[in-house]
């Protein structure tokens, strides 16, 4: 049986593998994903300046949800990810699974943004 901190370091070690090739910059920065077993987190980055351009979650007050773990809250996050990059003039990201599948919320999340008018 895998333990779990083998699974979390098995996903931490695809992530370096994914960073290593995706990186954001000022004209297409990276929308990177991150789950929990409760919520899910989005934020487009611009890693030449380390900045956090962006960013949605299950915990923002402006999304209301009756359950913050459903593939329902993940394509919220979308909407309100892609929602507040066309505020700031982003039309263009990278996409960063996180090391995640590409399944489930974290593929909710990317189709919901682009549904709303990010450019992968």
């Amino acid at each position: 049986m895998i333990k779990k901190q083998d699974k979390n370091e098995a996903r931490r070690g695809r992530h370096m593998r994914i960073r290593r090739r995706i990186t954001g910059t000022a004209e297409r920065p990276r929308l990177c994903v991150f789950r929990s077993n409760k919520h899910i987190y989005a934020q487009i980055v611009n890693d030449v300046e380390a900045a956090t351009i962006v960013s949605a979650s299950t915990l923002d007050e402006s999304v209301k949800l009756e359950k913050s773990w459903d593939i329902g809250a993940a394509r919220e996050v979308g909407k309100l990810i892609a929602e507040r990059a066309k505020e700031k003039g982003i039309a263009d990201v990278v996409f960063d699974r996180g090391g995640y599948i590409y399944h489930g919320r974290v593929a909710a999340v990317a189709d919901a943004a682009r549904e709303a008018g990010l450019n992968f």
